[in-house]
């Protein structure tokens, strides 16, 4: 056997049953790439947060189940609270389930490990017009390994699906967990990525003010949330990403501008975040029904919108269709904890931002069946043969979400009017 066949045959043998040396991953896209989506601004956009964080076992990544359920994913072991529609996907991308459907059958879902997965939805965001992606990676889980595999993986296959169907992406690094003297090592992954990857000179990466757009979540809150990193060292981090030639993107808290509810009332937070090109303050669950889209729309998207203008820096709100995590929470909360009221909910957030002057939105979340914010095709017949009980979709299609979003995306380019019923069918 030949040194070379050695080589090769070792590079397969870490990867288990992957089809490419790990490695693969990280070289740059030579691919097809088709113009669709501007990449060189957000401004306009509708941008989606990608989570690609589903693992099942038999995918590849040796990872197991991973955010499907705790032990396995069965009755008595669910973190989600909502379903995919599969009814699309090939039957190289399902993998059963321990829940069977009313009559008998065994429920199946999907892995993000799985390239055509990935393929399938940046499709799905050409098809209903959302611009593109925020890539999520959980900066808690770059280092070597299984996990930091699955990620390079998803990254390379959401990159390719922003190419093939004309989407942008961007990367968006999450802190949440993350030890603070590990922040700065976040930086060494980006170079890895520009390096190797030549992320930055990808068609389809998503540019803002002339310059590749890196996002950073979770900067700016206070000690109340344990989980949030060190101010200093975020503050190190953002300068180090500016000084590479980036623009940066900012995930922080609701209450920022005023330095109240979940902000750092550190004096330096606003010199902080003025370093950076967008700002971009967390809402999810920040208000649970109609009331509290206005209240919130006049209290902070309408003010900070005004203070981001008076400043010179972006600002994108962020929006989502509802809530719910009672599988999540081993049932102590009620299923379908914030309403989506058949796409009310998120429509009153699109239009109030657009009138509170807002000329880019992000919507949380794509794929986040976890905590049912996702806004892909879910199905109104989840799995109750067993015991199961998730949300369903309240008798409307499973596309209905991404059409809200698509109307969305024609809201911010002044395409249609804002109106006060959601602009989509039910049929």
């Amino acid at each position: 056997m030949s040194i070379k066949t050695i080589v090769m045959l070792a590079g397969f043998m870490v990867a288990g049953t992957f089809a490419e040396p790990r490695e693969e991953v990280l070289k740059p896209y030579d691919g097809a790439s088709v113009r669709g989506a501007d990449p060189s601004t957000l401004s306009g956009k509708v941008m989606t947060g990608y989570q690609g964080w589903f693992n099942c076992p038999g995918d590849g990544a040796k990872l197991g189940w991973v955010h499907w359920g705790r032990r396995g994913f069965k009755p008595g072991e669910v973190t989600v609270d909502a379903w995919p529609d599969v009814s699309e996907y090939g039957e190289d991308e399902l993998y059963d389930t321990g829940f069977r459907h009313e009559d008998g059958s065994v429920a199946k879902v999907f892995s993000s490990h799985n390239r055509q997965t990935v393929l399938r939805h940046f499709k799905w965001m050409r098809d209903y017009g959302i611009d593109g992606a925020f890539v999520q990676r959980f900066a808690n889980g770059i280092k070597e390994g299984d996990v930091r595999y699955h990620k390079d993986k998803v990254l390379s296959s959401a990159r390719e699906g922003a190419n093939r169907y004309g989407r942008t992406y961007v990367v968006m690094y999450d802190l949440t967990g993350i030890p603070d003297e590990d922040i700065v090592k976040v930086f060494d992954d980006w170079r890895l990525l520009r390096d190797k990857m030549r992320i930055t000179e990808d068609p389809a990466y998503q540019h803002h003010n002339g310059k590749p757009l890196v996002a950073v979540w979770g900067v700016g809150f206070n000690g109340q949330i344990k989980r949030r990193p060190d101010f200093d060292e975020c503050r190190t981090l953002i300068r180090k990403l500016k000084a590479d030639g980036c623009s940066v993107m900012l995930g922080t808290a609701t209450g920022w501008r005023a330095q109240d509810r979940d902000a750092s009332p550190r004096g330096e937070l606003h010199e902080m975040l003025l370093e950076a090109d967008v700002i971009s303050p967390w809402s999810v669950g920040r208000f649970r029904d109609l009331p509290g889209v206005a209240h919130h729309a006049k209290h902070y998207w309408s003010k900070d919108i005004a203070w981001a203008k008076q400043h010179g820096t972006d600002y994108m709100p962020v929006v989502f269709p509802g809530f719910s995590w009672h599988n999540l929470q081993n049932g102590e909360t009620p299923i379908a904890h914030i309403p989506r009221l058949k796409g009310q909910f998120l429509w009153e957030q699109v239009v109030a931002n657009k009138q509170a002057g807002a000329d880019m939105l992000y919507i949380a979340m794509f794929d986040e069946v976890d905590e049912a914010t996702a806004i892909f095709k879910c199905t109104d017949n989840p799995p109750t043969g067993n015991g199961g009980k998730f949300l369903d979709m309240e008798g409307l299609p499973s596309d209905f979400y991404l059409k809200v979003a698509g109307k969305a995306g024609e809201l911010m380019r002044d395409e249609i009017e804002p109106t006060g019923q959601v602009p989509v069918g039910t049929d």
